[in-house]
């Protein structure tokens, strides 16, 4: 009876699923199999691409042959020969050296047993390894509603909520390590980032009262697409007469505290960024090397450009040039472009990620020909604790400078998706809001046909379906693609404009 009852269950999953939900198990299937046998995270920073080195501490016995004889008196000698005798250790392994000493470190090959030491390792792995599974589940799903897109449009996308997944979980993480900065004693990091949170809330205070015509954010169209049509389900549902369910005034201030957040959150990586690119640039010896440093910093200047018109797209979709019958592109063309440009973006930062970390890695080194230039004495535990502290964080700063870029892909990716966006460009924005409307308007059968009785048989597949259908519609029409646009689209932009702008003053 339950095997029975399961295969029904599994049918009715089919039934109102379909394909999206067998690309969902088979790829949740192939991350619980596969993922620990091979690891994207874990190639990253392991595998010959990389080729990531660390530097190892000197150990006690090299540096008591640095480090002078302690100096006692007859007493303490008495004391020491006392204790040998009795077989009790004097020192506890404690010594001091020279800060100026001559040490040389050691160098070895990032290995997997190295990594699986370091503090934010599992969190680090599991968000790289995720995804990237989200991706290709994404990709999978985009290549079916292109092909079949008539049976498509009668199933909900579960590549959604892969890509929602991914933005939970980096979100979570960049929290993690900012409230990292609020358990210290000291306060410096954490006035910073409040300061910089409160810096970043009145800026966007500022740029939402900008007009559209300048700053291409959306919401204005956002807002009322949502209104007029919360307000028409209201009215037809619950016989509600309203203009709308929110005020303008409230939502913008609400997107203000976001985007402080987000401000906030992306402090310290915009620091660090910033700083392992001036150390990449002082340690590089080729000109071309540099150069193509140069171009994977400044992307992200040119993305926040994809989103003021009249740099970008007046120039581009509405100025007819000499000998022009037509602008350069359509609409539709315009949006699939600033979307392939934020794909190779994060493609070409995630290339120059090596010599990012290489470069941070170098730390430890530098830290140790500082203490040459310094007078004085230093403990053997203090300085073996210089020279590891870099390698135990460098999860924490991989994560600081791919969890920024993740947000910014997979928010695309959905600015893509439930913005009605295309990836050929034929499909433009009107055309995308008037097929959802016109799905919306007319929705399969009434809820109140269905009875609870009848959802376990078999033969009420259909009905369930019908439901399912009914409740996705009106979800659809009252958050259209321009709400989505505006919010998401939006967000995309902040992050990057926040990332960006962190990354130049730090470097400044």
């Amino acid at each position: 009876l339950l095997v029975s009852l399961l295969k029904r269950l599994f049918y009715i999953k089919m039934a109102v699923l379909g394909v999206q939900f067998v690309i969902t198990m088979m790829m949740a299937t192939v991350l619980s199999r596969v993922g620990p046998h091979l690891s994207v995270a874990r190639w990253l920073l392991s595998s010959r691409f990389a080729s990531l080195v660390r530097y190892l501490h000197p150990s006690d016995e090299e540096l008591r042959l640095l480090a002078p004889p302690p100096l006692r008196d007859k007493r303490e000698k008495k004391k020491v020969r006392q204790a040998e005798k009795n077989g009790q250790t004097v020192s506890n392994g404690t010594f001091n050296i020279a800060r100026n000493v001559d040490i040389q470190l050691d160098k070895v090959h990032v290995s997997v047993g190295d990594l699986v030491q370091l503090r934010y390792y599992a969190e680090y792995q599991w968000l790289l390894d995720f995804a990237a599974y989200s991706l290709i589940t994404y990709t999978l799903s985009e290549t079916f509603i292109f092909f079949m897109s008539d049976r498509a449009s009668q199933e909900v996308n579960l590549s959604l909520v892969w890509l929602i997944l991914v933005l939970g979980f980096a979100f979570k993480l960049l929290l993690s390590l900012t409230g990292q900065y609020f358990e210290g004693e000291e306060g410096g990091e954490r006035s910073l980032v409040l300061v910089m949170g409160a810096a970043y809330l009145l800026f966007a205070m500022l740029v939402l009262v900008v007009d559209e015509s300048t700053i291409e954010t959306g919401l204005d169209a956002a807002y009322k697409s949502f209104n007029a049509s919360a307000a028409a389900f209201l009215e037809s549902n619950a016989g509600l007469d309203s203009s709308g369910p929110a005020s303008k005034l409230v939502t913008k201030f609400f997107i203000a505290l976001w985007c402080g957040l987000i401000g906030a959150l992306f402090t310290f990586p915009g620091l660090r960024v910033a700083k392992m690119h001036w150390d990449s640039l002082k340690t590089c010896e080729s000109p071309t090397r540099s150069v193509l440093l140069h171009v994977g910093f400044i992307l992200p200047l040119v993305l926040t450009t994809l989103w003021v018109r009249p740099l970008t797209r007046d120039p581009l979709t509405v100025r007819l040039y000499r000998n022009m019958s037509a602008p350069l592109m359509t609409e539709g063309q315009f949006e699939s472009m600033r979307l392939y440009l934020i794909m190779l973006t994060v493609l070409y930062r995630l290339a120059v990620m090596p010599t990012y970390l290489q470069s941070y890695l170098n730390l430890a080194f530098h830290k140790v020909s500082e203490l040459k230039q310094e007078a004085g004495k230093i403990s053997n535990v203090d300085l073996q604790r210089r020279v590891i502290r870099v390698f135990y964080y460098l999860c924490v700063v991989t994560l600081q400078y791919i969890c920024p870029m993740i947000m910014i892909l997979y928010l695309s990716l959905l600015y893509k998706t439930l913005g009605g966006g295309s990836w050929d460009g034929s499909t433009t924005v009107a055309e995308a809001v008037t097929e959802e409307c016109s799905a919306a308007d007319t929705p399969p059968v009434a809820a109140e046909d269905i009875s609870v009785e009848d959802i376990i048989p078999s033969e009420h597949v259909e009905a369930i379906k019908e439901q399912f259908s009914l409740a996705w519609s009106s979800f659809k029409h009252i958050f259209t693609p321009l709400v989505w646009r505006g919010l998401i689209g939006f967000s995309t932009w902040w992050c990057c404009f926040t990332f960006q702008l962190r990354d130049r003053k730090s470097v400044v």
